[in-house]
């Protein structure tokens, strides 16, 4: 390019940027040359073209921007035992209660009976998370709790992981019960433990999208999990499939809501104190039951 008149456009300390400049602007069948300066490297056209050049190399840097660094994710959180702490205690509580067949009296006071919650017993939508109608019932929810609430309790912290479950496990019992009306009845964490795995899916979904470094397998997973236990525990004659559908939704709802508290997972008062305000909750829900 011999023309005397001619202008620098884009100016670089890197010579490789420059290189790709100017194929950009050969490839659009502008002439350009590349001048080392005191500041890198320019790439020069006659200024003729400046303005068309111009608009070519803004095109081809919009395309090809450097991906944003991904954003940092929290450190690898401590084992956290608080969704084993829970299943314990719902183990222990169906040793107190027994089996439905067994004993109806605990059923009676705390099970999900849509004609009651409809009434005004808001409680039993808590209650009823509590209850298991036979050893398999509680054998599952218990070894399902502990796989996916350890992994929520390990992104939120033990005490918001626990709300987050009781949460969605009532909000799910009531909306059943709003829908179905009577007879309806149901027992059983699994409404929660179906939140608790909706939480988890909308954590990992919105994090990605925010451009954490989560493989769309781990983003998925705990969705693809959730129809698959949705598919397992629909045969039981125990189970519950709208209010697990439901407890699912509005835990997810309340996941991608509790994104924003993850920096609050390491404040370990904090989440115990969580954790006994969702005690208190449950044993509040009881005695008014039993009253």
């Amino acid at each position: 390019m011999a023309d005397p008149d001619v202008q620098a456009l884009r100016v670089t300390p890197d010579r490789r940027r420059a290189d790709d400049w100017a194929l950009a602007l050969a490839s659009a069948g502008i002439d350009s040359r590349i001048d080392q300066t005191a500041d890198g490297c320019a790439v020069v056209v006659r200024g003729s073209d400046w303005r068309r050049a111009d608009a070519v190399l803004a095109a081809f840097d919009a395309e090809n921007r450097p991906a944003s660094a991904p954003v940092a994710e929290p450190s690898a959180a401590p084992t956290s035992y608080g969704a084993l702490a829970v299943a314990v205690i719902l183990c222990a509580f169906f040793v107190v209660t027994g089996p439905r067949d067994a004993d109806r009296y605990w059923f009676e006071r705390g099970a999900a009976v849509a004609s009651r919650i409809t009434s005004g017993e808001l409680w039993r939508t808590v209650t009823a998370l509590t209850l298991h109608a036979d050893f398999p019932h509680i054998l599952t929810n218990a070894a399902t709790l502990i796989l996916f609430g350890t992994s929520l309790c390990g992104l939120l912290g033990a005490g918001s992981a626990v709300w987050l479950m009781l949460l969605s496990g009532a909000a799910g019992n009531w909306l059943t019960a709003m829908l179905r009306g009577a007879p309806h009845s149901a027992v059983g964490a699994s409404t929660g433990i179906f939140g608790g795995i909706g939480g988890l899916a909308a954590i990992e979904l919105v994090r990605r999208r925010r451009g954490a470094s989560v493989s769309a397998w781990r983003a998925w997973a705990p969705i693809a999990a959730g129809l698959a236990l949705l598919g397992f525990l629909g045969t039981s004659p125990e189970s519950d499939v709208l209010a697990h559908l439901f407890g699912f939704a509005v835990g997810a709802l309340l996941g991608a809501l509790a994104v924003r508290a993850q920096p609050l997972r390491d404040r370990r008062g904090l989440q115990v104190a969580l954790c006994a305000a969702a005690a208190v909750v449950v044993i509040a829900c009881w005695l008014r039951a039993l009253r």
